[in-house]
């Protein structure tokens, strides 16, 4: 109990502590849990913890009992069998007695069981009771007595009657429980256990040789007796006998000899069925032997039960009869008195631990409210300067109003330029962990990173600046407000809890959860299982340590791949802190993958857009895994000769998006027309890289979940809920430039995910894949006619320029790059 207590007062010393943590900000800063994998794996949340008070946790540690005891506790110790304690004699004797008092209630006058008993405080981690009676121990300890007399005289095989007048007539303060010794009795019987197995080994082995020399007696037998009917006919009877005469009387008489044989084999036989009948006579004997013994033993143990019983009672009706007994009564009431001596020091005991435990609590206690004062003060003295923070501004901002209601048109510098300058500098402040003393009091909601590592606020335009900054805290009051329903946390947990003891399947719920998006916490185990569902042919023909050979021979040997992916590295996520310099752990993860993968699949080595898809992948999954994703989209999902240096796919699904364009959304796709918008040059992207650094970040995860579950067609799902989201401000716009300027950055604002979910999973249905791959078939004919006519332009233009002085001097981008 004082373990389990101490637990409690731990987990409550440290839930009050991590009380402001738990509540700053848990959502947009999540922590990763124990399935968190990869990059983000490793960075701890920016969370403004506060300092324990070190002398609340000196106070706290004063009366600290034993937190780490001896024995097994908690859940161990429930799992074991009871602890020996010093008094397990005492123990064990007042279990009987109490199984006594339980079998012979009936035999008690005026005993009820409905018993009062008093309350018992426990103070140690045997959980024994302290207060057994005395009167439980003297009939625990007679009991045992006559138990142990009746053990020693089933050992020695003495008559029974005599052990029962012999414990009879012993004296009570003879018949001491501590007299009688487990330890010396378990030896002694382990002593003759082996004896009588060592003589029984014996036994067996001379019954052996008795065997074995009885055989050689009979050969020797056998071999005289044949000898002696040789000579006998060889010396009498062969002279002047006929010869088949003599044949059959050597017949018969190898017929005498068998049967002679055959008799004595019976008569061996016989013998040892014999001896077995004698063996089993013994052995009924030993059993009723037996039996009448334990019929002895019950009936004197029913006899020691009813005198027992009829003391109990005379005990209880003629309480004044005490004063009278003899000498046997006087050391019964010495025993009395000593247990109740130990009763109460073991109360004694048991009142120190209670008091020193009551003490730390109080301690622990007032700890615990100074800490929630001084929190309190904290936070009072946050709102203070959050507001005249506020204050300030409300005034900077009346008077940049009065000033701009009353303009002075002037070149000198007015009031009113400082007042904006200031301003936004305050604006474009990003709280960030180079002054940790202000970090507590300042009022800044957006940190410099987010949880993935990007970027929240760029370094160089100011004017960018201040729109990321919007965009940021526009993020932090969606992710505030939104989700007033049952969490989706809590449908994962729900659903992980449901799986516990199965594998994860396919199925419709699994399917809406993904859709919804996958916690943070739980994305790397959810990305490895989408992964492996896909890759499991590929894997299964693989040998253990497949990606280490792949990397081993791209190192080692001539890669013609390996330079174009030196250059790239830097470039792929520039604005992630895990991919910002050569030295970022992401950088040599991100060369390994793409290095392995080059290997893998020479055709493709490597084709810009690749880099990207293994840093996304590497933020949640380890490098073998980020290997293994990257060919699920190459080799699964997307269509051959998507990253090829044709990038004959990737053409073929603009075009595809074309028709879907058309199909789904009329409206803004008759406005691109009207006004000659190639739209995909922005939407090429889109597909290659999977929304990389097309969407703000929280958005792009919730992208890729869906897409590593379902596939590529979740590509052209959100690439026309994008459109959907903003169709009505695109239609506004009523030229050619303005409309292109848009594409090029309009994702970025779209920062509400659950309504571009909605749209992407609800109001594009119908959507069947059916309809996608029908339509690449049909464009994947015609862009290669296209091709081919285009190679044999380039045939054509080749030859005239060889033939035609005058075009020699014409280079192709190709040429130049060769």
């Amino acid at each position: 109990m004082t373990y389990w207590l101490q637990e409690l007062q731990q987990k409550r010393w440290e839930y009050c502590n991590n009380l402001d943590a738990a509540k700053r900000d848990s959502r947009t800063s999540p922590t990763p849990s124990d399935f968190s994998k990869g990059l983000v794996a490793k960075d701890t949340p920016d969370l403004n913890i506060l300092n324990q008070n070190a002398s609340a946790e000196r106070a706290r540690n004063v009366l600290a009992l034993e937190t780490s005891p001896t024995e097994l506790v908690g859940e161990q110790a429930a799992c074991q069998p009871a602890p020996v304690h010093p008094s397990a004699i005492n123990f064990s004797l007042k279990q009987w007695g109490t199984e006594i008092k339980n079998s012979m209630s009936s035999l008690r006058p005026g005993k009820g069981n409905n018993e009062n008993r008093k309350s018992v405080f426990y103070t140690n981690e045997e959980w024994e009771m302290l207060d057994p009676t005395p009167k439980d121990l003297e009939e625990s300890m007679a009991l045992e007595e006559k138990r142990r007399h009746l053990l020693e005289g089933n050992r020695a095989r003495r008559p029974l009657k005599d052990m029962i007048g012999s414990s009879r007539n012993r004296n009570s303060s003879d018949s001491s429980p501590t007299e009688w010794s487990s330890g010396n009795g378990n030896k002694l019987v382990s002593e003759m256990q082996l004896k009588f197995q060592s003589q029984q080994e014996e036994l067996e082995r001379l019954k052996k040789d008795l065997s074995s020399q009885k055989e050689l007696v009979r050969l020797l037998q056998q071999t005289v007796r044949s000898s002696q009917y040789d000579n006998y006919f060889a010396s009498h009877l062969c002279d002047g006998v006929p010869k088949d005469k003599l044949e059959l009387l050597h017949q018969k008489d190898g017929q005498i000899l068998g049967f002679n044989n055959q008799l004595e084999k019976l008569n061996l036989e016989k013998d040892s069925l014999q001896q077995e009948v004698k063996n089993l006579k013994c052995k009924v004997g030993e059993l009723n032997e037996q039996l009448g013994m334990l019929m002895e033993t019950i009936q004197a143990k029913d006899e020691v039960i009813m005198k027992l019983s009829r003391q109990l009672s005379d005990c209880e009706d003629n309480p004044s009869s005490q004063s009278g007994i003899t000498n046997s009564s006087m050391s019964s009431s010495t025993n009395k008195e000593l247990q109740e001596l130990d009763k109460l020091k073991d109360n004694l005991q048991g009142y120190k631990t209670q008091n020193k435990f009551l003490n730390k609590e109080i301690l622990e206690l007032s700890a615990l409210r100074r800490n929630a004062e001084a929190r309190e003060r904290e936070l009072m003295a946050k709102y203070s300067s959050l507001e005249a923070k506020l204050c300030q501004i409300e005034s900077k901002y009346l008077i940049l109003l009065q000033e701009m209601k009353t303009p002075v048109c002037s070149e000198e510098r007015s009031p009113t330029r400082d007042v904006i300058a200031q301003l936004l500098e305050d604006a474009l402040k990003v709280d960030s962990s180079e002054q940790p003393e202000q970090a507590f009091f300042k009022p800044h909601l957006v940190s410099e990173y987010d949880i993935y590592g990007f970027q929240t606020v760029p370094e160089d335009d100011e004017e960018e600046k201040l729109v990321a900054k919007v965009r940021a805290l526009d993020l932090k009051s969606i992710s505030l407000t939104e989700n007033k329903e049952i969490s989706t946390g809590v449908k994962w947990e729900n659903y992980f809890a449901s799986t516990m003891n199965r594998e994860m399947v396919r199925i419709p719920e699994l399917k809406n959860l993904i859709r919804a998006g996958i916690p943070h916490d739980h994305r790397s185990k959810m990305w490895k299982w989408c992964i492996n569902l896909h890759v499991k042919k590929f894997k299964d023909g693989t040998d253990p340590g497949y990606f280490q050979t792949l990397l081993q021979n791209a190192l080692e040997k001539q890669n013609p791949a390996s330079k174009q992916i030196e250059l790239d590295l830097l470039r792929t996520l520039p604005n992630n802190k895990h991919y910002s310099s050569p030295t970022s752990e992401g950088i040599q993860k991100l060369r390994n993958v793409l290095l392995a993968f080059s290997w893998r699949n020479p055709d493709i080595g490597y084709c810009q857009g690749l880099n990207r898809l293994v840093a996304i992948a590497l933020l949640y999954l380890e490098q073998e895994d980020a290997f293994w994703c990257l060919v699920t989209i190459v080799e699964v999902f997307m269509p051959r000769d998507y990253y090829t240096k044709t990038l004959l796919g990737s053409q073929v699904d603009q075009r595809v998006f074309k028709d879907l364009m058309s199909e789904k959304l009329p409206r803004l796709h008759a406005h691109f027309e009207q006004y000659k918008v190639d739209y995909t040059l922005i939407t090429f992207n889109w597909f290659l890289v999977i929304f990389v650094d097309s969407v703000v970040s929280d958005i792009l995860f919730k992208i890729w979940d869906s897409f590593l579950y379902e596939g590529p067609k979740v590509i052209f799902r959100f690439a026309l809920a994008l459109f959907k989201y903003k169709e009505e401000d695109i239609l506004k716009l009523q030229d050619s430039m303005s409309i292109f300027k848009y594409l090029r950055y309009f994702t970025r604002t779209i920062l509400d995910a659950r309504k571009l979910i909605s749209i992407a999973f609800g109001d594009l249905n119908p959507f069947p894949l059916r309809q996608i791959r029908n339509r690449r078939t049909y464009h994947l004919e015609k862009v290669r006619l296209e091709l081919t006519e285009l190679e044999a332009i380039r045939e054509d233009f080749l030859r005239e320029r060889e033939t035609n002085v005058e075009k020699r001097d014409l280079i192709s981008d190709d040429e130049e790059d060769n």
